[in-house]
């Protein structure tokens, strides 16, 4: 049994999983908003037993069996950068990370938790090399995460990053795919090459910018331009296409960084154009993203589906429906094999 817990800033998420020769078993999941912050923003001990608390009845009511889960670390506030090594063994690339991450990180390497993994070994560059995804996070962002899965009740047993998580639940394991997850405060662009996360970036613009567009272009307060947005998205025919005029320019700001996303990754890391975007987070599920996205883009945008990977009873297919692009990184967070 493994369990995934995905921690946002306005729902939390969680996911039981079980697995079986070789397959991935829904056992439970289970979501829930909140009003409170994001961990990293906590400073008092009543906001983590507060959200200890959330997590805990979450817990309950999913009906989860094991206690030790995982969680993911928001993009924004991780480093994650691709680093290029000679032919080197895994144990040799291993210690040159530990003895050069300072040189890749902007913090101190020992305020901060460094890992590695490899992408791919090339031998038909010049010179030979091999790619290297190094992810590093500062210790006082973990001991914060973990701080509440601890007021919880629960046991931690892994952390990463929520673009690592996404990958595992959503790439293609034999194409070059991109992958964008529209949180609340951020979205977060991921590469993908045969399955593993090849390039990241994260970008402020997300839900909230989407809701505070609709907001101030219809004079309607949040809370109603938070329901126009989930209800209309960027539908032509629907409210006169109002909504969808509030919502253009943010999403061609989105889109443009896409692009440049891709073009980096083509010049800079020689890698080949993705085939395909795949969309995740609560945004994804605004009616016409994705086609008016593969409009701006000019390449074929679906939203992911978490469970792609995973055997789903049939009656929690119905019950999921609504919800899936939510479940992606705890998905991913449950499939990690420890």
């Amino acid at each position: 049994m493994s369990v995934g817990l995905d921690i946002g800033s306005k729902t939390i998420k969680i996911v039981e999983l079980v697995s079986e020769k070789g397959r991935f078993r829904l056992r439970a999941s289970g979501v829930v908003s909140h009003k409170g912050a994001r961990p990293e923003q906590f400073k008092d001990d009543k906001e983590f037993a507060f959200l200890g608390d959330v997590v805990k009845k979450l817990y309950k009511e999913a009906k989860i069996s094991s206690r030790e889960v995982g969680i993911a670390l928001p993009e924004a506030l991780v480093f994650t950068r691709s680093v290029k090594f000679p032919t080197l063994t895994d144990e040799e690339i291993a210690s040159a990370v530990r003895w050069e991450a300072e040189q890749y990180i902007p913090i101190p390497v020992e305020d901060a938790i460094v890992q590695h993994q490899i992408i791919e070994r090339r031998e038909d560059t010049t010179p030979p090399h091999v790619s290297v995804l190094l992810v590093a996070a500062p210790k006082a962002l973990v001991e914060k995460y973990a701080k509440v899965v601890d007021a919880a009740g629960l046991s931690l047993v892994s952390v990463e990053t929520e673009l690592i998580a996404l990958v595992r639940s959503l790439a293609l394991d034999d194409a070059t795919v991109m992958i964008v997850d529209f949180g609340a405060g951020s979205t977060d662009i991921a590469i993908a090459r045969n399955g593993q996360l090849a390039f990241s970036r994260s970008i402020p613009t997300a839900g909230e910018a989407f809701t505070r567009a609709v907001s101030q272009t219809l004079g309607i307060e949040v809370s109603q331009a938070e329901e126009y947005k989930k209800t209309y998205g960027l539908s032509q025919s629907q409210l006169e296409g109002k909504v969808k005029k509030a919502l253009d320019p943010i999403f061609r700001l989105v889109s443009d960084e896409m692009k440049k996303a891709i073009h980096f990754y083509q010049t800079e890391e020689k890698g080949e154009v993705p085939k395909s975007v795949i969309l995740s987070g609560g945004s994804a599920g605004m009616p016409e993203v994705a086609s008016a996205l593969t409009k701006l883009l000019g390449m074929e945008v679906v939203v992911g589906n978490p469970f792609s990977k995973v055997e789903v009873d049939p009656e929690a297919v119905k019950s999921l429906a609504g919800y899936a692009p939510f479940y992606s990184i705890a998905v991913g967070l449950a499939m990690r094999q420890t």
